[in-house]
């Protein structure tokens, strides 16, 4: 390490701007300018430069150092300056996590820039030391939005707030994969409780809010979701066909619920709803009453349909209404029979799938979709959950990994199997989660361009010196998991078609 104080010399040594260069920076020129303006400043500058060493340590893991010091100066000149000054006081974690904050993506960036009280709160310490609770973010999401005219956009702040603070925590690799995934899904299970209430407080006056159950399924419904994710929801009410009052409140509030989420507003929006994959899909009617819905999947139910519903879970609303619709729906979901015809069915879905991705080239890119992807993985636990789960009793879990735990103890799947399948899940779930970060964008494509890659790589901790190529470290890796995972597919579901019996 050089001596900090040669870094700040105008114009700076060539000794200085070499081991800004080793260090990761592109610019060193500008990027030593970008230090002494930081250091000049008359708040932070005291701070910065008794740290300077330190931080300067933590920016050459950064993905993007050059990028991470033009947006920490950006962020002492909006109001960040007391930030910078309070980490001499809340230990090296503190440190590291704002250097994160700015430099870990540049939509991260953004919101600390926007909001530099975050970036207080997200160094305090314990905050980032276990995920937030649900209940906790419901709690604050709740006294943000009441009596506040403008409720609709801080539940969209709340999102960033508590995304933030889950990313920063990943990206420190605090938490594991799965961790990760399960702080997402509980931002925005608290999310769309407290949206449902600000939707019924709009509604109330003319519709009322008795008897809609919100179900999640997808990612969500099984507590894995995603960075910058739709939300799969599923609205169910109480009254039946007969009752044409009850259908029309609960569509109400149903269709406001859509929007307070959904809407794009000045902050944004909460969650993008996908409700496709209600009764009927685009087709159907927003909501369903239970005997409408039980008597949709008795008589017109897909076979994709029952794997969907595997995991069905309430997150808002009639809890009472929420279980009896997994009553009924459970005959259609566990009791018929799952041949070889509906596993023939879920691949024929697949192949067009990969079809579509090959035409555009991205069959070997697309860490959701493509050839040994994330997608490949669900199927293979779907599939064998809805085939033994009856029988078997297995335990009905709706998380993937959960899933492969429960198949690996009743021995449907082997150990080795289901070591590889989980550890190629979270590896993906993981590159899933890195992409989306970036400018908290619905993307699963690992990118081409060689600084991008380098990129990724750097956010998934894959280290410059510790790793000769990270770049190509990571190309390894993603192939080796996607190969691993396409052969047990294949393997594992075509054995169901040849033989028509269990793996």
């Amino acid at each position: 390490m050089i001596a900090p104080e040669r870094l700040l010399e105008d114009p700076p040594a060539e000794a200085a701007l070499a081991w800004l260069r080793r260090s990761g920076f592109a610019e060193p020129e500008r990027s030593a300018r970008e230090l002494r303006s930081i250091a000049a400043d008359p708040e932070a500058g005291d701070a910065f430069r008794s740290q300077i060493g330190p931080l300067l340590d933590t920016f050459a893991d950064l993905p993007d150092p050059d990028s991470a010091l033009v947006h920490l100066e950006r962020f002492v000149r909006a109001g960040g300056a007391g930030v910078l000054s309070a980490l001499r006081h809340r230990g090296p974690r503190a440190a590291d996590a704002l250097l994160w904050a700015v430099g870990g993506t540049p939509f991260l960036a953004e919101q600390v820039i926007r909001h530099p009280e975050w970036a207080d709160w997200l160094t305090r310490p314990g905050v980032l030391s276990r995920p937030r609770r649900a209940r906790q973010v419901a709690l604050d999401a709740r006294k943000a939005t009441r009596g506040h005219e403008a409720a609709r956009d801080a539940l969209r702040l709340a999102r960033r707030r508590e995304v933030l603070a889950v990313a920063v925590r990943d990206l420190l690799r605090l938490s594991p994969v799965e961790e990760t995934l399960g702080a997402l899904s509980s931002v925005a299970d608290a999310l769309v409780e407290v949206a449902l209430d600000v939707a019924a407080s709009e509604t109330r006056a003319r519709a009322g809010a008795g008897g809609l159950a919100v179900l999640a399924l997808g990612k969500l419904g099984g507590g894995e979701l995603n960075f910058s994710s739709d939300v799969d929801l599923v609205y169910v009410h109480r009254g039946g066909r007969g009752s044409p009052e009850a259908h029309a409140r609960a569509s109400a509030l149903a269709r406001h619920l859509t929007a307070v989420l959904g809407e794009t507003l000045h902050e944004g929006h909460v969650y993008r709803v996908d409700l496709r994959l209600r009764p009927e899909g685009r087709a159907g009617a927003l909501t369903h009453s239970l005997e409408a819905a039980e008597e949709y999947y008795r008589r017109r139910g897909a076979t994709w349909e029952r794997l969907a519903l595997l995991k069905a879970r309430l997150v808002a609303g009639d809890a009472a209404v929420g279980r009896e619709f997994g009553k009924r729906v459970a005959p259609f979901v566990w009791d018929r029979p799952f041949d070889a015809e509906a596993v023939r069915q879920v691949l024929r879905l697949k192949q067009e799938t990969d079809r579509r991705l090959a035409t555009r080239g991205l069959a070997g890119r697309h860490v959701k979709l493509g050839r040994g992807g994330i997608r490949e993985i669900e199927l293979v636990v779907q599939v064998l959950q809805v085939r033994h789960g009856g029988p078997l009793r297995l335990p009905r879990c709706r998380g993937t990994l959960l899933a492969l735990d429960a198949l690996r103890s009743a021995s449907v799947l082997a150990t080795p199997e289901h070591d590889a399948l989980s550890r190629a899940y979270r590896f993906l779930r993981d590159v899933e989660n890195k992409l989306q970060m970036v400018h908290d964008t619905q993307t699963h494509v690992v990118p081409e361009d060689p600084e991008e890659l380098a990129r990724l790589a750097a956010r998934l901790g894959y280290r410059r010196g510790r790793d000769a190529d990270p770049a190509g470290r990571l190309r390894h890796d993603l192939a080796e998991q996607t190969g691993a995972v396409h052969q047990l597919y294949e393997s594992l579901l075509g054995r169901l078609v040849r033989t028509g019996s269990a793996p």
